[in-house]
């Protein structure tokens, strides 16, 4: 054992024997109850009617491709204190949770899911629009209803409402006045709270990960006509003759007490209301939910020896003789123990920490200053603690993406509610490379079209990198996995965005960023549909009108400039080739690289691959690029517009780097500022030196139909970058 863990030992075992009398002091009215998806375990959550859990949520009603009516509820299993003898104000809560609701059948509507108070957790109501709450059993709901019900008072289909033992809403707001879509089937977050001491409820609802600063619901309310003095909080939904999904993605919650109206420690409930169980504190040990079982302690009964086991079942049994000596000795003694426990705690880590940070400091500089050295610009750092928690320990179900040498998750702060986009560097010596260089880039960009980056961890031999989580998701998954086509204008503002944030790097930082790795799944998209270039783990720093140097070519074939396959030199043009097929992709709502497609009956390509720039340079050719806009959108296009951005999209891509247009010029193009460039209606051939072939093609080049012909020069080779996918 080190000295360190040594000193760590004693001093652990010293401060225990002081402080865990106070502790066993703490009375019932100063309870805290907090839990969240990452501690809650299956003993913790209680599942009536439909509700069961899918892949780490939990749904509240079934999943059944033909209209039903049914109703579910999901409660935290303990009762939860909101009213404590001798405290005049109820318990203070929040909570926060996301959401979605999902239909197999979008014209089959009704139902939907509430935030639930109820004094009893084996009761549940009917389906239908009652939403599965029991107006015989009293309860308060924070309801989200995607049905207009006249019976009930209903405003629209798509309100939130507060529910006082009914389910006509004493208050109601319309979701569509903050721009949420209860039935769009996309995450929805919440946030409720309530303060005890103001009386004061407020509800607020986002697409965004970020609260809004005023909230759709605030009003007086005095939570001890509604409550009982325990509890249970959850969730309840159902169906009305739909095929509705109510699915809850994330939960946590927190209550408690003004500690400075807690009662006294030594005072006890009111013989004529038995208690149930305490309802525990932060759930950091899941493993011991055995404590739901246990039964309720006799009213009145003062410590003793006899009955402290029971007394004090949350806590430590090797502490109960301290604890019972303490509390016969009064609230004066216990007052002083935990001073003195505090004053000796206050000395002793201080002297601690000035020891081992003094005895580490030199072992440590060395590793710290190389490291501090990338992320001294970083606006945060994260511990790796947060991290995992947030994540639900790196959790399968948690992911959502895979970037360029790393795995990206889906995270929820605990503390804050923020949810966030968390990387995880790959465990290789490239990946650890690369995420040093994505860290040591994106940390001194500034745009508002590049994914943002909150901060940075860097322990355990791990590097992850933090960034905002775009509600809208990727755009290749707006493209082609959404229910309906993106509308043309929201594509228009995406292209705009992504060129301007491409004319950032290449021409307005200090130094300038290639990226290398421009494609639709590295374009996110936020709650207004604007695009945020991210995943900068190719991307490489060089001073302006340098010439980049030979590497090996990385990136996703479809995107990859002819040149930047050949030599291996990326540069802002073979950017603004991938920005090219990006435009072409977002136009036609085609992939760049297509396998077993239809070619245009046959007309253009050819094999087991269609190369989308190939496709459309064949189309304009033919006197026929109009035919290569989205079927899909119907015509709801300016003609004039599309035109011009499959044009710009031809130029971007054309075969000579030279002849490629400027980002900055681009954005103009985009804009209607600057004319498009002629762009030839055949494309053009280019040339390369041999000195110029680095590389071999073997690791450059898919299977689909490579081909280098030769030219009659024997110094030049030509190369038709389009039978390269």
């Amino acid at each position: 054992m080190s000295e360190l863990a040594i000193h760590f030992f004693f001093f652990w075992v010293f401060f225990s024997s002081v402080i865990t009398g106070s502790a066993a002091t703490a009375g019932d009215g100063a309870a805290k109850t907090e839990f969240d998806f990452g501690t809650l375990t299956l003993s913790n959550l209680k599942l009536l009617g439909d509700a069961h859990l899918n892949n780490g949520s939990v749904r509240l009603t079934r999943d059944l491709p033909v209209p039903n009516s049914g109703a579910g509820r999901a409660l935290y299993s303990k009762p939860v204190r909101f009213r404590s003898p001798g405290n005049s104000s109820p318990a203070t809560f929040s909570t926060f949770f996301s959401f979605s609701v999902t239909n197999l059948n979008p014209s089959s509507i009704g139902g939907g899911l509430a935030f639930l108070l109820s004094p009893d957790s084996d009761r549940l109501g009917p389906a239908g629009g009652l939403l599965g709450l029991s107006e015989a059993a009293g309860f308060l709901a924070v309801e989200f209803d995607t049905l207009m019900d006249v019976e009930f008072e209903d405003i629209n289909g798509n309100h939130v409402g507060v529910d006082l033992n009914s389910v006509v809403s004493s208050q109601v707001g319309d979701l569509g006045a903050v721009g949420v879509e209860l039935k769009s089937g996309d995450l929805v977050n919440a946030w409720i709270d309530y303060d005890g001491s103001t009386r004061i409820f407020n509800v607020s609802v986002s697409y965004s990960n970020l609260k809004p600063e005023d909230p759709i619901l605030s009003f007086p309310l005095d939570l001890d006509q509604f409550v009982n003095d325990f509890m249970y909080v959850g969730f309840s939904g159902s169906t009305q003759g739909s095929t509705e999904i109510h699915s809850v993605e994330w939960w946590s919650f927190t209550s408690s007490f003004d500690s400075s109206t807690s009662p006294n420690s030594g005072s006890s409930p009111p013989s004529s209301s038995p208690p149930p169980p305490p309802p525990t504190t932060t759930l950091m040990n899941p493993s011991a939910s055995s404590a739901n079982e246990a039964k309720s302690p006799p009213p009145s009964l003062a410590p003793s020896e006899s009955n402290s086991a029971s007394s004090t079942t949350q806590k430590d049994s090797k502490s109960s003789s301290c604890h019972n000596q303490l509390c016969k000795q009064g609230p004066g003694a216990v007052a002083g123990v935990a001073t003195a426990g505090a004053f000796v705690f206050a000395l002793f880590a201080g002297g601690l920490i000035w020891f081992y940070s003094k005895k580490t400091k030199r072992v440590n500089s060395n590793k710290s200053d190389s490291f501090a050295s990338e992320i001294i610009k970083m606006p945060k750092e994260f511990s790796y603690k947060q991290l995992k928690q947030a994540t639900k320990c790196f959790n399968a179900n948690r992911v959502i993406g895979h970037g360029a040498f790393g795995t990206v998750y889906k995270g929820i702060l605990p503390d804050t509610g923020d949810i966030i986009a968390v990387k995880r560097c790959s465990h290789s010596g490239q990946g650890n490379d690369e995420f040093l260089s994505e860290l040591s880039i994106i940390g001194t960009l500034r745009h508002r079209n590049l994914v943002r980056l909150q901060g940075w961890c860097h322990e355990k031999g791990e590097i992850l990198l933090v960034y905002d989580l775009m509600p809208n998701g990727s755009l290749d998954k707006a493209l082609f996995e959404a229910r309906t086509p993106l509308p043309w204008p929201h594509r228009r503002k995406i292209l705009l965005g992504v060129a301007s944030a491409l004319a950032y790097l290449h021409q307005e930082c200090e130094n300038q960023v290639i990226h290398r790795d421009v494609k639709t799944s590295n374009i996110m998209l936020d709650e207004g549909f604007n695009a945020r270039l991210g995943d900068f783990g190719l991307a490489r720093q060089v001073e302006h009108d340098k010439s980049p140097d030979a590497t090996a070519a990385a990136g996703t074939m479809g995107y990859l400039a002819p040149e930047y396959l050949l030599t291996g030199r990326a540069s802002e043009k073979s950017d603004v080739f991938s920005y090219g097929a990006v435009v072409l992709e977002v136009a036609s709502g085609r992939r760049p690289i297509e396998r077993d497609a239809n070619n245009n009956n046959g007309k253009i390509g050819g094999g087991a691959c269609s190369n989308l720039v190939e496709w459309v340079w064949g189309l304009h050719r033919e006197g026929q690029l109009m035919a290569a806009a989205d079927a899909r959108l119907g015509g709801e296009f300016d003609e004039a517009e599309m035109r011009r951005i499959l044009l710009v999209g031809l130029a971007c891509s054309h075969p000579d780097p030279l002849a490629r247009p400027a980002m900055r010029g681009v954005v103009q193009m985009l804009n209607g500022e600057a004319e498009v460039p002629m762009v030839p209606r055949a494309k053009p051939s280019t040339t390369f030196s041999t000195s110029d072939l680095l590389m071999s093609l073997q690791d450059s080049v898919s299977d689909c139909n490579a081909m280098i012909t030769i030219s009659t020069s024997s110094s030049e080779k030509s190369f038709d970058g389009g039978d390269i996918v």
